[in-house]
Formats: structure tokens, C-alpha cells, sequence
């Protein structure tokens, strides 16, 4: 993962606003080890922040933020979109051959593909996990933009007439106007979901951006900002109802089978080291046997597991991992080692989070990190493929 932040002020930039740029980055230095960049637009206000996780061309080529072919616009992004080499090809067929592209990373691709498509057209294509600020230098409008399903974090908020943004709320809390007040109505929402959805955050005045969704702003006032929404899972949901698959379950499997290959297939693009976490369950099990299935070594696997035999599952993943033959890692986890992280977790999380899935999450993305840079999982897959049974309890909760 990568950071971004910046803010949009009308008044103009601060006399140090290129330390304040950078502080807003170092807040966030964790997503992005590899390299760090600011650009300043002093005329109309605006300041941009990246930091690097290099994953897909490892050159200073890469790096942002990045301007577009034209230099009419200014990136900071974070994510990947997986399909941009398909994107690349379908560019190159445009006029006159398409846009001269220097490297070969997929931040390039998105900023051509914004040029010849415009960005609404050139996001539906877009396959992947992002969040990114976009600068229209032309049209003097800011464009904030998250990917279909919110992976990727990105916060925004007014403080005063400066529109402040990021990846994390410590990135944004590094700006001097920032003020950090609790909003009472998002407590409220954490104890009743255990978390604090979207849009809402835990300081007043600042919101996630709603999953695919872009935001456009013509000036840095929120009674100017414009949000469109690109995709929707409902409507996803409702196509899939009035058009139901009607093949026969052979064809299903083969179906399902292709869609899952092209899938994690996709995900698997990297210059840098890849691995996966492997619980044992259904979903990250069939996400590592078909990363296995497609690769030509051993693929690394991790996984958690606790020193109390009550609530150990650590087999079940050792037992797929044989079967699948990947070169795996486990580590067993103390109460000493998950206490160890408990004071870590404000630093971890900008806002209250009541999961208490995030101590093993941490402990096996430590794990990871020593020999990967790229991790795949198994998130989502209990959704979809009924990995849980909480859907028989409904029925009971209705009533």
C-alpha cells in the first residue's frame, strides 16, 4: 500500500507548507517506506503528499506524484489497478499510437487513460483497490476518488475553507488547522457496530469518501463539492436477481473456476515478492490453491495460530498447506504476544475499532512482512461463498 495526503486551501499556501506536506506524509511513512514526494500548486492553494510502496515498477519512474502525459493533471494514489497492462495495449490503439509512456506502472496507465477517456469513463474500467486525489490543473478542480468496494481508506474534511485529505486521520491531524473534535454521533455509532461506518468518522467535520464514489470540487468549499457515484453493490445485486445464471451446475463450476483464476491471477502482478495468509478456512484456502494452481513455485503462505489447544486452528491451514505443498510459515501466538500489541492499537487505528480480529491480523501481517511485500487473503471470501453460519441465526434475530 502506498499513502496519500494534501488539502486545498482558496487563501493560498502557508509560507511552510512544503514541511507541512511532508510532516502530513512522515505521519504516514508506514504505507510507504520506499520513497516520499510533494508538489505545491502555490497560485491556486493546493498541496499533494505521496508516500511509496514500490510494488509495480520499482524506478523512480514510479514515483509521485505523478503528472499525466500532458502535465494537465497531478496524481497521489494509493493501491493497484490490476488490469493495467490490458489498459496499457488498449491505449496504444488510440491516436497516433496513444500517449508516450516513460515507465511501466500502472500510475502512468491511470493518468492516460484519465487524458483519453475522461475520468469517469477511464474509473468504470479501472479493475482494483484505490483511493487517489486528482488535480486538474486546467480546470483548477480537485477530484477525489475510492475504489468500488472501499478498500482502500481515504478521509476528507473542511477545516475552516482549507479541504484537508489522506489515507489516515494522523496524516491529516499533522495539518496546524486541523482540530480533532469528537463527534458524539459517530460514538454513537461504534457502540452500536462495533466500528464507525462510512461515511461518518470519529472527528466532526472530517468523512470517509463512500466506496465508489468520486467527489469534485470546483473550489475548496464544501457547498461546491459535487459526489458521483460510479458502481453500486446494490444494483449489482439486483441485476444478478432479474438476470440469473441459467447454466447447468458443470458449467457453474467452470464458470466459477475461470472467474476465480482471472481473479487472483490479476492480483499476482507484482515486481516485488508475493505470499498469501492462510487460515484454513474455505476462503483463503481457495485463494492459495488457485494462486498455487498458477504459479511455478512454492507459493508462501502464513498463518496464526494460539498457544491455547481450546482455540488453535493452526492445523486446518497446515493441513491445506501440505496438501497444496506451499512453503509455509506459522506462528503461534501467546496471550504475552497479543497483549504485547494492545498498546500499539492507537498508533494502528485512527478511530475506535472493535474487532477483535485486529491483534491476529497485525501479528500475521508482521510475520508476512518478513519475507513478502504483497500478501493476498481470504477477506470477503466468507461472504461469498457461505464460509460462516450466522445466516441461520437470522430467522431467530428477526423475531
Amino acid at each position: 500500500m502506498c499513502g496519500i495526503a494534501g488539502w486545498w486551501s482558496p487563501s493560498g499556501l502557508r509560507s511552510d507548507s512544503q514541511h507541512v506536506a511532508r510532516d502530513m506524509g512522515a505521519a504516514i511513512a508506514h504505507r510507504g517506506p520506499d520513497a516520499e514526494g510533494v508538489w505545491l500548486d502555490k497560485d491556486a492553494g493546493l498541496a499533494l503528499s505521496h508516500r511509496r510502496l514500490s510494488i509495480i515498477d520499482l524506478s523512480p519512474l514510479g514515483g509521485q506524484p505523478m503528472h499525466s502525459p500532458s502535465g494537465r493533471f497531478v496524481i497521489v494514489y494509493n493501491g493497484e489497478v490490476f488490469n493495467h497492462a490490458q489498459l496499457r495495449r488498449e491505449l496504444a490503439l488510440g491516436a497516433g499510437g496513444g500517449p508516450r509512456l516513460r515507465g511501466h506502472s500502472d500510475t502512468e496507465v491511470i493518468l492516460a487513460a484519465i487524458e483519453a477517456w475522461g475520468l469517469g469513463a477511464a474509473v468504470r474500467r479501472f479493475v482494483g483497490m484505490f483511493a487517489f486525489a486528482l488535480w486538474d490543473r486546467r480546470e483548477r478542480t480537485l477530484h477525489l476518488v475510492r475504489d468500488r468496494l472501499g478498500i482502500k481508506p481515504l478521509y476528507y474534511g473542511w477545516t475552516g475553507n482549507t479541504l484537508i485529505f489522506g489515507s489516515e486521520l494522523k496524516a491529516l491531524a499533522r495539518h496546524p488547522e486541523f482540530h480533532g473534535d469528537i463527534d458524539r454521533d459517530a460514538v454513537a455509532l461504534l457502540l452500536r457496530y462495533q466500528c464507525i461506518p462510512a461515511p461518518y468518522c470519529i472527528y466532526r467535520g472530517i468523512r470517509k469518501l463512500l466506496p465508489g464514489t468520486i467527489l469534485t470540487l470546483t473550489t475548496a468549499d464544501a457547498k461546491n463539492a459535487t459526489a458521483v457515484t460510479y458502481w453500486s453493490a446494490r444494483e449489482v445485486a439486483e441485476q444478478s436477481v432479474a438476470n440469473p445464471f441459467v447454466g447447468t451446475d458443470d458449467e457453474a463450476a467452470d464458470t466459477l473456476d475461470a472467474l476465480l483464476r482471472d481473479s487472483v491471477g490479476l492480483r499476482m502482478l507484482a515486481d516485488v515478492p508475493i505470499g498469501a495468509f492462510l487460515s484454513g478456512g474455505l476462503d483463503s484456502s481457495v485463494v492459495v490453491s488457485v494462486m498455487q494452481a498458477l504459479s511455478d513455485r512454492r507459493v508462501k503462505t502464513f498463518s496464526i495460530g494460539s498457544s491455547d489447544a481450546e482455540f488453535n486452528e493452526s492445523h486446518h491451514a497446515l493441513a491445506v498447506a501440505r496438501h497444496l505443498g506451499t512453503d509455509h510459515t506459522e506462528f503461534i501466538v501467546t496471550p504475552e504476544d497479543a497483549r504485547g500489541v494492545i498498546p500499539r492499537l492507537p498508533a494502528l487505528y485512527d478511530e475506535p475499532f472493535a474487532d477483535s480480529s485486529q491483534l491476529p491480523t497485525f501479528l500475521v501481517s508482521a510475520l508476512a512482512r518478513q519475507y513478502v511485500t504483497v500478501a493476498l487473503s481470504g477477506d470477503g471470501g466468507d461472504e461469498l461463498f457461505a464460509g460462516y453460519n450466522r445466516h441461520v441465526w437470522v430467522s431467530r434475530l428477526w423475531n
